[in-house]
């Protein structure tokens, strides 16, 4: 297994929809990007190329018989999934679910893991569209019409919006709320585009009362000026209090932590992608200069800016002083 914190294994059959892989995959992929640590490796049934849905094709990174152990095996499975329900696609799926801390089964995949045994005794559900068949063909499994069921190490999902929504639950459950909710927000807007729209907190739907929302929102307008606590209070018309209140129970982190990580995801984001210097990237991130941002880096992250970096280089560039 490779050596990282968090290894997932994606196992794709014919037929799978490309939204459903995307709403599964990507969530990691922004966690990866936000603090690292995670991997994954792609498996198809029969060892070749998986065909999606809409004839896109995906080759496996290696055989499925040596399929590393993994944190976490998601199945996705689409169109087709009554004629890969045999004895073959049984054997595999038992043996990866062996090799796997955490099983999700996506869009029709329950199916294939019921038909292997692998649901009996346990709640699950599937796609809408065969849930009533489902229901019929395997009286053992508890059929919920929830958009998601977590039983055991057994969660299952139906369409891609349940597929991400179960993924941001695992996220949430791994790595925290406050990962779990600025990955969220990645989904639902443009960080850009909303800091140049004048409809801001109406573009970021994502999980959250609309003051959290809105507040956040306010956050990303102002990643290179930081307002003080009080001015994003204000601006959202709640008190101070209930500003702290609402991002500790809704993201789990104070608003000023909270604050700090948009900030410095920012500085992740322009120290890896761009050739910036320290003290340009300082001045686009509200911090007072290179060395306070560093510091700030390190302990956040627990490596220095530098290791992060696109040919990054220290420099004594001028750079307008603001709060941290």
């Amino acid at each position: 297994m490779p050596n990282e914190e968090f290894f997932a294994t994606f196992l794709l059959c014919d037929g799978f929809s490309n939204m459903v892989l995307a709403c599964a995959l990507e969530p990691l992929r922004a966690v990866h990007d936000l603090i690292g640590g995670v991997s994954w490796q792609i498996l198809t049934l029969t060892n070749e190329s998986a065909v999606s849905s809409s004839g896109l094709k995906i080759a496996p990174d290696l055989p499925l018989q040596n399929a590393s152990r993994s944190d976490l095996l998601v199945v996705v499975a689409g169109y087709g999934f009554r004629e890969q329900a045999v004895s073959a696609t049984s054997q595999k799926l038992q043996m990866l679910a062996r090799r796997a801390d955490t099983i999700i089964a996506a869009d029709t995949a329950p199916w294939l893991l019921g038909k292997a045994g692998l649901l009996g005794g346990s709640a699950a559900t599937l796609h809408w569209q065969a849930l009533a068949e489902f229901e019929e063909s395997f009286p053992d499994i508890a059929v919920s019409h929830s958009r998601f069921v977590m039983s055991g190490r057994f969660w299952t999902c139906g369409s891609a919006s349940t597929t991400l929504d179960l993924m941001l639950e695992m996220i949430k459950g791994r790595f925290g709320a406050a990962i779990a909710f600025d990955v969220s927000a990645l989904f639902v807007h443009d960080a850009e585009r909303l800091v140049a729209s004048s409809h801001g907190s109406g573009r970021l739907m994502a999980k959250g009362s609309p003051q959290l929302r809105n507040a956040i929102v306010r956050m990303i307008e102002t990643i290179e000026a930081p307002e003080r606590l009080h001015q994003i209070a204000a601006f959202v018309n709640v008190s101070l209090r209930t500003l702290n209140r609402l991002f500790l129970d809704e993201v789990g982190l104070p608003p000023g932590k909270y604050y700090q990580f948009l900030r410095l995801a920012r500085a992740r984001d322009l120290a890896a992608n761009t050739n910036l210097t320290q003290g340009d990237i300082a001045l686009r991130t509200g911090f007072s200069g290179p060395s306070v941002l560093s510091r700030a880096f390190s302990t956040h992250f627990g490596y220095s800016i530098g290791k992060n970096s696109r040919g990054l280089r220290a420099s004594s560039s001028d750079y307008r002083r603001s709060n941290v």
